[in-house]
C-alpha cells in the first residue's frame, strides 16, 4: 500500500508540474514574408528563446500582414494583445517623436557607423524613451540603407526626382524628405507591388533585399543607390506584458532578441552584393554612384523642421549628429 501511495505521488507531482510548467505564449507579428528582413529576426529570436528556456516560451510568429500593418500591429503591442513585434522604425513616429531621429537623411555614413550608435548608449536612450508609449524596446534589427526604385527614369540627381509619386512609409520625416527633393510622396501601407505594377505609384524607397524577394525588378526598371537613410527596425515588446515578466525571464527574452538582431543584420548585410548582381541579371539599370552632395543639398535643412524641434527630439537629434561625424 505504501508502494502505492508512493508512486501516486509521484504521478500527482508530474501532473501537476507539467500543468504548472506549461510554455508561456509569446504571439509576435510582422508586416511582410517569410525571408524578408523582419521575419529573419523575429525566426532567430524564436529559435533562440524556446532553445534557451527549454521550451518555457513557445513564440508564434503572425507574419504577412496577418495582423494588419505595422501601426496595428503596434497598437496591439500596446495593448498586449500580441506581446512582441518586429517594426520598421518609420510608423514609431506616431508613438514617440524621439525614434524619428535615426530616420534623419544620411546621417550614417556606414553600416559600422549605424551599429556602434545604436549599440550604444545613445541607442539605449532612445530604446527606453518607448518606455512612455507602453513599449518595451529590445534591440534594432534592420532593413538596410534605403535606395529609390521607379519606372520613369534613371535617377542621377535630385532634378531627376521632380514629380515622381513615390510610395513613403507612415511616417512624417520620410515624407519630408521626399518633399525637399521634389518628389510627389505618397504614404501607403504595405505591400505595394500592385500600385507600382498598375502605375498608382511612380516608385518606392527600400532597401536592396526588398527589390529582390518582392521581385520589383518585374515592375521597377531603375534602381538608384541613394542610400538615403539607414533603416531600422525596433523589436519591441508590450510593456503591460513585460512588466508581468520574472526578472530572469526579462533578462533572457532581452539578449535572445538582440542576438536575433545581430545575427539578422549580418545575414542582410552578407547577401547585399549578390543583391545587386540578381537585380542586373533582371535587367534593372542602376545607377551606382548618383550625385550625393547634391542630395544632401537639398535635405541640409530638415533639423529645423517643425518634426525635430520638441527640445528631447532637438537634443537627441544634436547628440548623434555630433557623434557621427
Amino acid at each position: 500500500m505504501k508502494k502505492l501511495l508512493i508512486v501516486l505521488s509521484v504521478a500527482t507531482l508530474f501532473l501537476f508540474s507539467g500543468n504548472s510548467f506549461a510554455a508561456t505564449k509569446i504571439k509576435l507579428g510582422v508586416v511582410t514574408k517569410p525571408g524578408s528582413a523582419q521575419n529573419i529576426a523575429a525566426q532567430k529570436f524564436k529559435e533562440l528563446i524556446e532553445l534557451r528556456s527549454k521550451g518555457g516560451f513557445e513564440v508564434k510568429i503572425y507574419h504577412s500582414a496577418s495582423l494588419g500593418n505595422e501601426t496595428e500591429i503596434l497598437q496591439q503591442v500596446q495593448m498586449n494583445t500580441i506581446q512582441m513585434g518586429v517594426i520598421t522604425g518609420g510608423p514609431f513616429d506616431t508613438f514617440n517623436p524621439i525614434s524619428r531621429v535615426i530616420n534623419y537623411p544620411f546621417l550614417f555614413k556606414d553600416n559600422a557607423q549605424a551599429d556602434e550608435i545604436l549599440d550604444g548608449p545613445l541607442g539605449t536612450q532612445i530604446l527606453k524613451s518607448l518606455e512612455s508609449s507602453g513599449f518595451k524596446g529590445l534591440s534594432f534589427s534592420e532593413n538596410g540603407f534605403r535606395n529609390l526604385t521607379n519606372s520613369k527614369k534613371p535617377v542621377k540627381s535630385p532634378d531627376d526626382i521632380k514629380g515622381l509619386k513615390v510610395r513613403v512609409m507612415a511616417s512624417a520625416i520620410h515624407k519630408a524628405i521626399w518633399s525637399a527633393l521634389g518628389a510627389n510622396p505618397t504614404p501607403m501601407p504595405w505591400p505595394i507591388y500592385t500600385e507600382l505594377e498598375q502605375g498608382v505609384i511612380d516608385g518606392q524607397e527600400n532597401p536592396l533585399w526588398v527589390m529582390e524577394v518582392y521581385k520589383f525588378y518585374e515592375i521597377q526598371k531603375y534602381l538608384s543607390l541613394t542610400r538615403h537613410v539607414y533603416s531600422y527596425h525596433i523589436d519591441v515588446a508590450s510593456l503591460k506584458w513585460w512588466e508581468t515578466l520574472e526578472a530572469n525571464d526579462q533578462e533572457m527574452i532581452q539578449k535572445a532578441m538582440y542576438d536575433a538582431a545581430v545575427y539578422q543584420r549580418h545575414d542582410n548585410r552578407s547577401k547585399d552584393a549578390a543583391r545587386l548582381k540578381l537585380l542586373k541579371e533582371k535587367g534593372m539599370e542602376i545607377v551606382e554612384n548618383p550625385d550625393i552632395a547634391a542630395f544632401r543639398a537639398k535635405v541640409v535643412n530638415l533639423k529645423d523642421m517643425d518634426l525635430y524641434q520638441d527640445p528631447k527630439v532637438k537634443e537627441m537629434l544634436l547628440k548623434i549628429m555630433e557623434a557621427v561625424q
